[in-house]
């Protein structure tokens, strides 16, 4: 299944997160929290201003990014879960 993004809105895989501690010790996936970091999959064509023009957005398919622990809304797509964010919501780019 293919999606697109609407208006400033992107499309995040979370990257893995830690599956053992630095100790060796397993982390339950139930004791894991979600990673706040992810790759973006799909961007949405620009967030529209006030007076009718389009601003592009500043991040592109396959930035890595750094997002708020609860924001976006989560959908499973394929069977994988994913976000949907909008571009406010994205906190910095991971270079």
């Amino acid at each position: 299944m293919k999606i697109r993004p609407l208006h400033d809105r992107v499309i995040v895989k979370r990257n893995e997160g830690e599956q053992t501690t630095k100790g060796g010790l397993i982390i339950p996936d139930t004791a894991k929290e979600k990673p706040i970091e992810g790759t973006i999959l799909a961007v949405g064509n620009g967030k529209i201003l006030e007076d009718g023009s389009v601003r592009k957005l500043e991040v592109k398919e396959g930035d890595r990014v750094l997002f708020g622990k609860y924001a976006g809304t989560e959908v499973k797509l394929e069977g994988e879960e994913h976000l949907i964010l909008r571009e406010d919501d994205i906190l910095g780019v991971v270079e």
